[in-house]
Parts: C-alpha cells; sequence; structure tokens
C-alpha cells in the first residue's frame, strides 16, 4: 500500500474508534479529521471546504427547515390527531402509530417524525396507564423504516442518491427509493406491530408507577372568537375537547368579570373568556382544537398574532421586577409584544383575571410571544426561563399553505422543472414570508453537528476513494465471496454495511460504503445500483443499539431502555430485513 492509502486507513479507524467510544462529539472528531487529513496532504487543499457546499448536506438542512414548517403549521398534527386515538388496544395503538410513523418519516424527516409523535404516544400510555417502553421503540423503528421510502426521508438516501450522481452521472429520483423502501417498511412495521414489542422484557408489562413528578398546571385565560348566531354554543360543548387535550375549564369570564357558579347549559357569547388550567402543551393544545384566542390577540392582529409564537416558562425570583405588581400594570403586552397568558402557583388556583393578578416570588409564568421578544421581556421582567420548558404555538390557519408549498415543491423537483435544493430552498422562502417559521427558527431547525459531520467527511471520503483504499475493501469482499453469485456478494456488504451502522453514525457508513459499493459492482461487471440500493437499506436499518440512530437514542430515556434492550426487537428485524431487502433489490434493480 502507498503511504496516502496507510495513512487514510489509519485516520478512519481512528475516527471510527472515536465515535463507537463517543466521549467527543461527533462532528468535532469529523472536523479534527479533516484538518488532520489537509495538514498531511491527503485531502487537496482546493478540495478541504467543498463537503460544505455539497448538494447532500444542502438538501438536509433544507429538509429540517421544511420538516419544522409544516408542524408549526399544524398539517402533521391535523393527521396524527385524527388517525391516533388512546382508547385503542396496545397492539391496534402499535400498528396505528407506526404506519403514521413511517408515513410522516417519508414525507419529512424521520427524526421530525418521531419528535412530533413521540409526546401523542407518551400521552397515550399514560391514559392507557401502560408502560411507554412497550411503544416508544416500536415506534422509533418504523419511523427508520418510513424514512427509507422516498429520497428526503432519511440522510442516507441524500448521500447515495448524490454520491450516483458524482459516479455515474445521475442521481437517484424522489421516488427511485419507494418500491424497496416500501416492501422494508411493510415487512418492519407488520413485525413491529404483531411481534416485536412482545419481545421486550416482561418489567414493561407492570403498570407504571407514579414517579411524584408532574407538569406545572397553570390558570390561564382563552378568548372565543366570533360565534354565529345561528349556530349557538354553551359552555358544555366544549368539555369534550377539553378532556381530550387534559384542560379543565373552572370559570368563564364577560365583560371583565368572572362568572360565579356557571352551568354547563351556560351560553357562551363572542369576547367571552375561559379560564382553564392545564400543562403549557394542553392548553396550547384545546386552543387550537377549540379554535380560542390568546387574551390580547385583538391588539396585535397581524402582528404578535401573525408571527411564529412560542410559550415560555418562566420563573418570577424575589428581585424580579414584576413581583408586587400585574401585567396589566407592567403594561407588558403594549410595551414588550409579549401575553402574561397563565400563572402556575404552586398548585393554589389564582382569584383574579391573570393580566390583573398581582404576581409573587416563586409564581411560574406562562408567556407568550415571538423568540426574541420572549428573551427581551424575560431580561426586563427580570424572572428566569426554565430550561427546555417552551412550546410552539402552531399556526392552524396556515396549514393548508404549507401542504401546497410543500407538495408544488417536490412535484417540481420530481417532473424535473427545478433542481430538488432549489426547490426546497423555493418552499424555506414560501414559509420564512409566511411567518411558518421565524429567521431563528431557520437556524434552530438545521442539525449543524450533522451538517458538519457530513460537510467533513465528504472530502476525505472522495480522498478514501480517489487513493485508491474503497477498491481495496471491494477486492477483499470479492475474493471472500469469490465464486459465488453476486447476490451473495451483495448480502455480505449488506451486513458489512448493517453492522457499521449500529455503531457508527448512519452518515459517515454512508460515505464510506457507497464507494465500496461500486468498485464490487464494476470488479464482478454487473449494474451497480442494486448496491448502492443495498448500502442505502443497510446504512439506515441501525436497531441493535441506542447510538446507531439518532431516533433510538432520542427514545432511551422516555421508554426506560437499557442498552441491551434493542437488539431484542432489532436483531430479528434486521434479519427481517435482509430476507426481504435482497430478493426486492434484485427485483426492482437487476443485476
Amino acid at each position: 500500500m502507498t503511504f496516502d492509502q496507510t495513512a487514510l486507513f489509519l485516520l478512519f479507524g481512528a475516527v471510527f474508534a472515536l465515535l463507537v467510544w463517543g466521549r467527543i462529539r461527533f462532528d468535532l472528531v469529523a472536523f479534527g479529521a479533516l484538518i488532520l487529513g489537509a495538514l498531511l496532504g491527503l485531502v487537496p487543499s482546493g478540495e478541504i471546504f467543498s463537503g460544505f457546499g455539497h448538494s447532500a448536506v444542502i438538501i438536509i438542512a433544507l429538509v429540517l427547515i421544511v420538516s419544522r414548517g409544516l408542524m408549526n403549521s399544524g398539517a402533521v398534527e391535523f393527521v396524527a390527531a385524527h388517525l391516533l386515538s388512546a382508547s385503542n388496544g396496545l397492539a391496534r395503538h402499535v400498528g396505528l402509530m407506526s404506519v403514521v410513523g413511517a408515513g410522516l418519516s417519508g414525507i419529512i424527516n424521520n427524526v421530525a417524525a418521531l419528535a412530533l409523535l413521540m409526546p401523542l404516544d407518551l400521552e397515550a400510555a399514560r391514559k392507557a396507564n401502560r408502560s411507554p417502553g412497550l411503544s416508544l421503540m416500536p415506534l422509533s423503528f418504523a419511523t427508520i423504516l418510513g424514512g427509507m421510502i422516498t429520497l428526503i426521508g432519511t440522510p442516507p438516501n441524500i448521500v447515495i442518491a448524490e454520491y450516483r450522481s458524482d459516479a455515474l452521472g445521475s442521481p437517484f429520483t424522489m421516488f427511485d427509493f419507494t418500491p424497496v423502501g416500501l416492501v422494508v417498511a411493510t415487512c418492519g412495521i407488520a413485525f413491529v406491530t404483531l411481534i416485536g414489542w412482545r419481545l421486550l422484557p416482561a418489567h414493561f408489562r407492570q403498570t407504571p408507577e407514579e414517579d411524584g413528578f408532574a407538569e406545572s398546571l397553570y390558570s390561564a385565560e382563552l378568548k372565543l372568537g366570533d360565534i354565529p348566531q345561528d349556530k349557538p354554543m354553551t359552555v358544555g360543548d366544549l368539555y369534550p375537547v377539553a378532556d381530550d387535550k387534559d384542560v379543565a375549564i373552572i370559570g368563564l369570564i364577560r365583560n371583565g368579570r368572572r362568572i360565579r357558579g356557571f352551568a354547563r347549559r351556560e351560553p357562551l357569547k363572542t369576547g367571552d373568556y375561559l379560564f382553564v388550567e392545564g400543562d403549557p402543551k394542553a392548553i396550547e393544545a384545546f386552543m387550537g382544537a377549540a379554535k380560542l384566542q390568546f387574551a390580547g390577540s385583538e391588539r396585535h392582529k397581524g402582528g404578535l398574532s401573525g408571527n411564529a409564537l412560542s410559550l415560555t416558562e418562566a420563573i418570577a425570583p424575589d428581585s424580579a421586577r414584576i413581583v408586587g405588581q400585574s401585567a396589566f400594570q407592567m403594561r407588558l403586552l403594549y410595551g414588550q409584544g409579549v401575553t402574561l397568558l397563565g400563572i402556575s402557583r404552586q398548585g393554589r388556583r389564582i382569584q383574579k383575571r391573570v393580566r390583573h393578578e398581582t404576581i409573587r416570588a416563586g409564581d411560574v409564568l406562562l408567556l407568550l410571544g415571538t423568540p426574541d421578544r420572549l428573551e427581551s421581556a424575560c431580561t426586563w421582567l427580570g424572572v428566569l426561563p426554565l430550561e427546555g420548558r417552551s412550546t410552539g404555538v402552531i399556526q392552524r390557519n396556515k396549514a393548508w399553505l404549507a401542504i401546497a408549498g410543500f407538495a408544488l415543491a417536490i412535484a417540481a423537483a420530481v417532473a424535473g422543472i427545478a433542481y430538488l435544493p432549489v426547490a426546497l430552498a423555493a418552499c424555506v422562502v414560501l414559509y420564512a414570508a409566511a411567518g411558518l417559521v421565524s429567521g431563528t427558527e431557520i437556524y434552530q431547525s438545521v442539525e449543524w453537528k450533522v451538517i458538519v459531520l457530513l460537510g467533513s467527511l465528504i472530502p476525505l471520503g472522495q480522498a478514501f476513494e480517489q487513493a485508491g483504499n474503497a477498491q481495496l475493501i471491494a477486492d477483499g469482499i470479492t475474493s471472500l465471496t469469490a465464486g459465488a453469485p453476486a447476490w451473495v456478494t451483495l448480502t455480505v456488504l449488506m451486513i458489512v454495511t448493517m453492522t457499521l451502522s449500529d455503531f457508527l453514525n448512519n452518515v459517515a457508513t454512508c460515505l464510506i460504503a457507497a464507494p465500496i459499493s461500486v468498485q464490487i459492482a464494476n470488479s464482478l461487471g454487473v449494474n451497480p445500483d442494486p448496491f448502492l440500493m443495498g448500502v442505502a437499506v443497510s446504512a439506515s436499518c441501525a436497531f441493535l443499539t441506542p447510538i446507531g440512530h439518532k431516533n433510538n437514542t432520542i427514545i432511551m430515556g422516555p421508554g426506560g431502555y437499557s442498552f441491551g434492550d434493542y437488539w431484542r426487537i432489532g436483531l430479528p428485524l434486521e434479519l427481517l430485513v435482509l430476507a426481504v431487502a435482497i430478493p426486492a433489490i434484485l427485483v426492482f434493480w437487476p443485476l
């Protein structure tokens, strides 16, 4: 071997070892390897940072932003809310969640799909008084499987498509992954629904004990909009919605005064306020489902209510400026553009109007506004935002705009009218112009660690291939399977790729395995497409460990899983994927 080949093997070996070790951030490992490769002359100076402008990197970033816009519009929530119910039995619930999760993963991104559905799954488990561990792992696996159905569903598909463009002259298109991905996803979902969750340890079937922790309950005011005269409404009409969203209706305010002892048959009038109690997510969901408005929205039509809004929880210390005063006295809404939506006072209900209630030290305030105004208002009020306790306000009236914009972008890309990154970028511009994503959210939506990882490894991967290392590995695999049919070599390649993906980032695995797959195909004199498709499938199927895919890591805490729980479902699922994927690849992408 030459110096460059030896050095690149050692460099990638060190990268893999550090990624498996996991003590150093994977983006720092990748970027450090890129710089070291440049210093050793392994990467040409003109190509050191070329990976950050690669189309695969741009597509992944844009898909994450579009996913945030779709979530902010309520389009995804609408689908989930109409298909999922906490009253379903466990097998039916797992099946429905898996199908919805897989479908959403093909449209948005599998990480975004899990982030949206996991709270619904946890809530369903709480209402059914069962362990969330029985359903979270099947949901995670289903979203991973669903991501394989389309080009934009998972990063490995994007990487493979763009590598094919570099190696063979044209990329895989949006739905080239669909035939094989759909077969694999269908079989995988059937497995996790009928068998998979039953393989988990017995302690997940025990009734969970109360952990003593509960979300803060806020007293909040929500305003009714225009009530048509031909469709009168009573307080009782809203009780089913309130019960479904876990919100208690505890009062009715009319003309600035609380109505004491109101009945369920009390007719509602335009401009009335409902006094409700619940946690922030429940209040936001009830506000959307019942088509209510937040207090003070009439003052900011087209302003505060027209932008991407968030709910932030903040505690008032003794030194806070607002202690001893009310939000109305502080002119919070008019001066800061932020509304005090609710107050949590150590489990005690407040008696006055929310904005007229005198704030005490220790109160937790539920503030509503745009992210930049919330930050400024918290500083001005002297309150301390609670880490990780922010809830986005969904702009449900823009759901069809979000869906139409996304569908138009995908249609333009599929029809060849626009290059996919350009079509997705146009969709992002539309979402930003419509207020579906704020400037801050555009940057927050992007998983920058993955971008740095991918941008760093692309030049290293190209150097690895150009130095002949990919050919050396390909020769080793073909020698191992010498005399066997080409599908046997494909199987070995997929097993190796799948194993690496269980312990490494799937993007990193894909970048190394893609050139190897083409070299193997060239050595055998067969079509490289089935080998590229095999890498795409196997790199995505990381089911044995919680570190192989981000979705598996996300569910580990909420599901109460240990490291060894994953292989119970993951091992038979990976064997099933191999059993159905290889014949499907050979049918749809003949050798």
